[in-house]
């Protein structure tokens, strides 16, 4: 695919008609709508409705040069019909928002207008108080300064954990409290997500180390880390693979 060099004094929706005909260049260019949203996170949308295009973008990007919109555009509408996207544009997006100031925009609009939602860390079977302290005097000589902790509000295969920095804050999947999970599995995934909070994301220009060599060295401390995967395949095995997230 090639697209045209973003023109200066373009509006987002001539970025995207153009990026539109680099794309489907014997197909009618549609109505293009694009608004910045208020959204909780660097979220941006696009749907085809009626013969128009809606591109919802986050306003984080409102100020953002033209072809930070045109990689954006390019992404997006790519994903819309099912199209590999470009290395070049997928590139200079994610260097865009992996910059420090962005970053830092970003956990202030998740700080700002994001809400978590979820239960009382003492569930049916396990506290979430308990395996946390649990696992900071065993590992951290109890240094760590207790999030907010609770159980996720669904009962999740695919997400076992979560650890939202913005909100200081440590989820755990439901799925985890029962009889039949053996406490070191709800132990694991309470570590892994503690280790996040140790050793955040590594950002280096386009790319993000969600799980950089320090925590995967740090992850094998755990002495039940085999059996506990063990135990997540088999628990999950009815979904997609498992996830533990940031």
């Amino acid at each position: 695919m090639q697209v045209e060099s973003a023109v200066l004094f373009e509006t987002p929706a001539e970025i995207c008609a153009r990026v539109f005909r680099g794309l489907r260049p014997r197909t009618p260019v549609p109505e293009f709508r694009v608004s910045f949203r208020k959204f909780a996170n660097a979220t941006s949308t696009i749907r085809s409705r009626g013969g128009v295009m809606e591109l919802k973008i986050t306003d984080l990007l409102a100020e953002a040069p033209a072809p930070i919109l045109e990689a954006l555009a390019v992404i997006l509408l790519s994903k819309l019909f099912r199209k590999p996207v470009p290395p070049h544009y997928n590139e200079q997006y994610r260097r865009y928002l992996n910059r420090h100031e962005v970053r830092r925009e970003i956990t202030e609009l998740r700080q700002t207008r994001g809400r978590k939602r979820l239960d009382p860390p003492a569930g049916q079977t396990y506290d979430l108080i308990d395996l946390f302290d649990a696992m900071n005097a065993q590992f951290f000589a109890g240094a760590l300064p207790r999030p907010t902790l609770g159980w996720s509000r669904q009962t999740s295969r695919t997400i076992l954990g979560h650890c939202d920095a913005a909100h200081n804050t440590i989820v755990l999947s439901r799925i985890l409290d029962q009889p039949h999970v053996p406490r070191f599995v709800a132990e694991y995934v309470m570590y892994h997500e503690m280790l996040h909070l140790v050793h955040p994301v590594e950002s280096r220009g386009a790319k993000r180390s969600i799980h950089p060599p320090v925590f995967r060295a740090a992850e094998k401390q755990f002495p039940q880390i085999k059996e506990a995967k063990a135990f997540i395949r088999q628990l999950c095995s009815r979904s997609s693979p498992y996830s533990l997230l940031f």
